[in-house]
């Protein structure tokens, strides 16, 4: 089994590039534990709560949890992940999603290399680099899309808090990273290097 981390900015292409080494794996069993799962539920704030919330700082995230799971996953059994919703903004008190351990577990997600325990869970650590321009798209179109959201908000959003916590604590994370790809998803040699590795290692750790 091997841990992989993949962390980044938003809309740096974190899970294009999870998607093109879990299609480069095959015939090897692959899970992608998302950091976003892990978010606390905020069902108790007001609608003018949830729109100034921080969802970029560390202490969003229930990191004593996600470590638990991980080495759940590690030692061979199965967990429940939790289900968290952004446009509620509240996690599932009725759903979770049963995942099973596998050869290659993957965790994506902006904050994962802030939190020392969960870093030293991981055999890789992946750092996705993108320019902030091509961020803020990303982050705009996902938004609107997905979640439901209006130009001004995501515009604001990224203004108050993207940007800061990115500065603050997601781009400082990139010291820990074994790995940087330029460019996300779309830079397929690093895709094939990182293939490549993770193929050794796995016959390493056999």
């Amino acid at each position: 089994m091997l841990v992989i981390g993949i962390a980044g900015g938003s809309g740096s292409g974190k899970t294009t590039v999870v998607k093109a080494i879990t299609e480069n794996l095959k015939g090897k069993s692959v899970v992608v534990i998302p950091q976003d799962s892990y978010y606390k539920d905020s069902s108790d704030l007001s609608d003018e709560e949830k729109r100034v919330h921080n969802f970029d700082h560390p202490d969003a995230i229930e990191w004593d949890l996600l470590c638990s799971q991980l080495n759940d996953l590690k030692h061979g059994k199965a967990i429940k992940q939790p289900v968290y919703s952004f446009i509620s903004c509240a996690r599932s008190k009725t759903e979770t999603k049963f995942v099973e351990p596998a050869d290659v577990i993957i965790i994506e997600g902006i904050l994962i290399f802030t939190c020392k325990e969960l870093r030293e869970q991981m055999d890789i650590k992946i750092f996705v680099d993108a320019d902030d321009d091509d961020r803020l798209m990303r982050v705009m179109a996902r938004d609107i899309s997905e979640r439901g959201k209006d130009v001004h908000w995501v515009i604001e959003r990224y203004s108050r808090t993207v940007k800061p916590m990115y500065l603050q604590f997601i781009e400082p994370s990139k010291r820990y990273a074994d790995i940087i790809i330029p460019q996300g998803g779309h830079n397929k040699v690093a895709i094939d290097v990182i293939t490549a590795t993770v193929e050794k290692s796995l016959e390493e750790h056999v």
